[in-house]
This record gives C-alpha cells, structure tokens and sequence, in this order.
C-alpha cells in the first residue's frame, strides 16, 4: 500500500474518533485537530483531500452532539436526573445560561449554528434545549447546519495556514494557534474588561 494511502485509511477514521469524542468530552480540541487535518490535507493529497477532512468533521461533530443530546435527555428522565440536571447547571455559569435561554426562545435552533462557533458556547446552548426539553429531531435540524459551519470554518483556517508556508508542520503550528487565539480570546476579553455594573 502506498504510503498515502495508508495515511487516509489511518487518519479519517482517526480523525472523525476524535472530533466524535471531542463534541462528547469537550476538552479534546477539536478546532485545531480539524484546521491540523486541513493543512495536511492541502499540502499532501488531491483537492478533494480538504473536502474529505471537511465532510468527515462535521459528520463525526454533529455524531458527537447528537450523542451528547440523547445522553442528556436520558439523564434528565431518569430517576436521579433532576439531579444531574442541577449539577450541569451548577457548571454552567448562570449568565451564560440564562443568555442562551434567552436567545433559544427568541431565535429558536438557529441559536445552535453560533453556539458552535463561539467558544464554550455550546454547551451552555444544549443545556438550554435539555431544559426547554426540545425533542431530538428538533435538536438534530438545528445543529446540522451549525455542525457544517463549524467544520467550514475551521478548515478555512487550515487552508490559510497551509497556504501560507510550504512545510506543512509550519502551516501546522500556525493552524494550532490560530485555533487556540480563537478559543481563549473571549475569556480574556472578559476577564480584562472594566465592570460596567
């Protein structure tokens, strides 16, 4: 088997474990393994190669969330779910429940297509549709898009970095802290900002 080869048969299947298991246990980051796989992908194989990473994200993304969501909605109907429930809810901080409430019932599913794309926004927006207890299709039809959009971006910035240099490891490096800016710059933003109250 060509050595290429052996690398795809290896590295989607690896590829979509991790984003899977990544939307299930939100502290694999997933955003920089996506935009890795990207950069790889433009230097190393045909057009399609960014297509496939692509396509295998937001399908193991969305897998994950849909897991997550079928989880959480069994845990809340089992017999200790009203405590599990009030424990994610303790983790959550309050405003950022209370906001996602807030634009779920303003905006409905849309919500979840930039729960996706904001830094730890997902999670507080999937607790919201567990306690709004929206039905999993509903669920489903809402972050399907948001699941495509995340994977869009994320490859997007995989293709500037490895568009930018011809090694791939620099690409690389350059997608991986893209991605970490990304992730931590609006805690920081919050954490520097003056209290206005």
């Amino acid at each position: 088997m060509p050595p290429e080869t052996t690398q795809q048969a290896v590295g989607y299947p690896a590829l979509f474990v991790l984003v899977a298991l990544g939307a299930l246990v939100p502290v694999i980051p997933t955003g920089a393994l996506v935009s890795s796989a990207a950069v790889v992908a433009f230097h190393h194989q045909s057009p399609y190669g960014v297509l496939l990473v692509f396509a295998v994200s937001a399908l193991a993304a969305f897998t994950g969330d849909l897991a997550l969501y079928w989880l959480g909605q069994r845990g809340v109907r089992s017999r200790g779910g009203s405590r599990w429930l009030e424990a994610l809810r303790d983790r959550a901080a309050p405003e950022r429940l209370e906001q996602a409430q807030t634009k779920l019932d303003e905006h409905g599913v849309m919500v979840l297509v930039l729960s996706r794309l904001v830094p730890a926004g997902r999670i507080p927006v999937m607790l919201a549709c567990l306690l709004a207890e929206l039905p999993l299709r509903r669920f489903a039809r809402g972050d399907g898009p948001a699941c495509l959009a995340w994977a869009a971006t994320y490859c997007l910035i995989g293709i500037l970095g490895g568009s930018l240099f011809s090694e791939p490891w620099k690409g690389v490096a350059l997608a991986v802290g893209l991605t970490l800016l990304i992730s931590t710059a609006p805690a920081a933003w919050r954490r520097l900002r003056p209290d206005t109250r």
